[in-house]
């Protein structure tokens, strides 16, 4: 059931939600092409630095699910008010930091308000938008989710043609604080604080198993044995915390919204999809500068067609789902996808740009056609009550999956001899996760009969 309120007022907390998490979602992947300069000016190895990257991603996988305790616990007006002053005070840590563990903090505390930020915005949208509109608002929101992460290594490309790696902090402390202060002034209470007790028992046990089995996927690139310890270890605790919920009266996370057939299998749609974005996303940038010998400024420009393309289509694919359900979109998004991802897969020293920018903006196309009404549809079985719950879990297993699938391309064209040709490998791993993504959708919608076709 929708919260009752002005199509004025809805519209300004859409606003304030949609571009806080923009900005939260654009800064994770901002530093991917300043590692590079921030590991010159500090002095630092390029295994440790890489923690500004990594360790963003590892703190929203771990506190994602703790978000939609903190959604019940506590009214939506002083949630937002206190995620987004944390990550104000994260970005000014930034401004000002002169090393590397200064840096590093700033971005930790970024990523903790990033990660709650992420399923309150989409929590607080289901909540304030009426069902049959659904779709447009998470299309909306998959828009944001998607061309964040998809703008960031070009805006930050563009600053540090101009800037020093500092402004990749100082130009995003005036937007947050104007949020902030918009967020003060209009944002209503639509939600009450329920007196819930957070299992602290379950907040370690998701700290600690989440941040051992994120983190081995780094370490195996270094110490293998240390890997496999550090993912056992993890996967157990996960497993005992996931055991944990099932009994609990007030769990931290409600383990059992997977067995909603649409939840489940739409969810796991949702992160083939993004495995395959922020897997190519990553591997484009590596091929461009040290096959074809570009700058990090211009890697980030190739990317920026494809960006605004998955944007706009992202919006149209939310208002057509409302109307013709997903299956035509995500059919033919799967086929948009494979087509972009030919000529990736062929690519050379002497392909010419123009030709990986459309490949590159059809595969984001069909992304958007597919990512958005999967995210929409996930929640059509899912009770109101649920949806802090649902958000919170369908956020932890998308970035999860992202994480992997980074890690898994990169460790892919690192294999061969041929950077050249452990891109192509890598590009053809992208293929399984399509055709996995269609075996997925077939099985939904020959046990889901009553799906919107």
């Amino acid at each position: 059931m929708s919260f009752q309120m002005s199509h004025q007022k809805r519209t300004i907390v859409t606003a304030v939600l949609l571009i806080a998490s923009f900005l939260a979602l654009t800064s994770q992947t901002m530093m991917v092409t300043a590692l590079p300069v921030i590991q010159h000016d500090l002095q630092v190895p390029l295994t440790q630095v890489q923690w500004l990257t990594t360790g963003y991603i590892l703190i929203i996988g771990i506190v994602t699910p703790l978000s939609s305790n903190l959604y019940e616990k506590f009214s939506n007006r002083s949630l937002f008010l206190a995620t987004t002053g944390l990550f104000i005070m994260g970005t000014f840590l930034g401004c000002i930091a002169n090393s590397f563990l200064s840096l590093l903090l700033a971005r930790l505390l970024q990523a903790g308000a990033g990660g709650i930020l992420m399923s309150f915005q989409m929590t607080a949208l289901v909540v304030i938008f009426p069902p049959e509109k659904r779709g447009t608002i998470l299309g909306m929101s998959g828009l944001v989710v998607a061309s964040g992460p998809a703008l960031g290594p070009t805006i930050s490309g563009l600053i540090l043609h101009f800037f020093s790696w500092h402004y990749l902090f100082i130009l995003f402390l005036p937007l947050f604080i104007i949020l902030w202060i918009i967020g003060l002034v209009t944002l209503p209470n639509f939600s009450q604080p329920q007196p819930i007790k957070i299992d602290l028992l379950s907040v370690f046990l998701s700290l600690v198993g989440s941040g051992l089995a994120l983190s081995s996927l780094t370490t195996f690139q270094k110490n293998q044995v240390g890997g496999w310890g550090s993912l056992i270890v993890g996967l157990i605790l996960v497993y005992v915390f996931c055991r944990r919920q099932l009994k609990l009266q007030q769990p931290l996370l409600k383990i059992q919204i997977v067995k909603l057939h649409s939840f489940s299998l739409m969810t796991l749609i949702g992160m083939l999809a993004f495995m395959v974005l922020i897997g190519t996303e990553q591997i484009l940038p590596i091929f461009v500068e040290n096959v074809k010998g570009l700058n990090s400024m211009q890697a980030g420009l190739i990317l920026l067609p494809g960006a605004f393309a998955n944007a706009l289509f992202a919006a149209w694919a939310g208002r057509y789902y409302d109307t013709h359900g997903p299956k035509n979109l995500i059919f033919s998004g799967a086929l948009l996808m494979v087509v972009g991802a030919l000529p990736l897969a062929l690519m050379t020293k002497q392909t010419p740009v123009w030709i990986i920018i459309v490949a590159y903006m059809l595969r984001m196309i069909g992304n958007s056609c597919v990512f958005s009404p999967a995210m929409s549809e996930a929640f059509t079985e899912v009770a109101p009550l649920d949806i802090s719950h649902a958000t919170a879990l369908n956020n932890t297993l998308r970035q999860v999956s992202g994480s992997v699938s980074t890690t898994i391309m990169v460790v892919i064209a690192d294999l061969p001899t041929s950077l050249t040709h452990g891109v192509h490998l890598s590009i053809i791993f992208t293929f399984c996760l399509i055709l996995t993504l269609i075996a997925v959708f077939q099985f939904y919608l020959t046990h889901q009969p009553q799906v919107k076709k």
